[in-house]
């Protein structure tokens, strides 16, 4: 299987799947995801930018806001959502929106994260279905590669997906 599928909605492109393999137990990886200090030292596309905020209220109906800054220009690119469905350390299920210049959400998409225990050895298969377009689709395919390449450090390396 191919690490990235790219699926269709209605005839429309506007879902991606990305498969990552990890070295770490799936309770260590779901932590990765839901963890504000852990979610800081990955959840940022561009060497220049880092993690200004990460606020999660994990539980079912609370939600997150996480904040890439771009460290030269200070800007902002936040995403908040909500917890739809929690099953740890096998699944994530939440709601997506970017925040708007000027205040309020973008068009609100899901993501589904699935942690599949291999021994000591963890599979990520995250699903962001509902994007807008193609555009958005590929835009977003962009910064989740890199933000799962980001998290292969919290660990070390992967190895390639089955």
């Amino acid at each position: 299987m191919s690490s990235l599928d790219q699926m269709t909605d209605g005839g429309q492109a506007t879902t991606l799947r990305l498969e990552r393999t990890y070295e770490a137990a799936a309770a260590e990886v779901f932590d990765a995801w839901t963890n504000p200090e852990v979610l800081r030292r990955w959840w940022y596309v561009e060497d220049t930018q880092r993690t200004a905020l990460a606020e999660v209220d994990l539980r079912v109906g609370g939600g997150y806001r996480l904040s890439m800054e771009d460290r030269d220009s200070g800007a902002l690119h936040s995403v908040v959502g909500e917890y739809r469905e929690i099953r740890r350390p096998e699944l994530l299920v939440y709601s997506w929106s970017w925040e708007l210049d000027g205040g309020g959400t973008g068009h609100e998409s899901t993501v589904t994260v699935r942690f599949i225990a291999d021994g000591p050895r963890t599979t990520v298969v995250l699903v962001h279905s509902g994007l807008e377009d193609e555009g958005s689709r590929d835009r977003h395919t962009a910064g989740w590669t890199a933000c799962l390449g980001r998290l292969r450090g919290v660990w070390g390396s992967t190895r390639p997906s089955r």
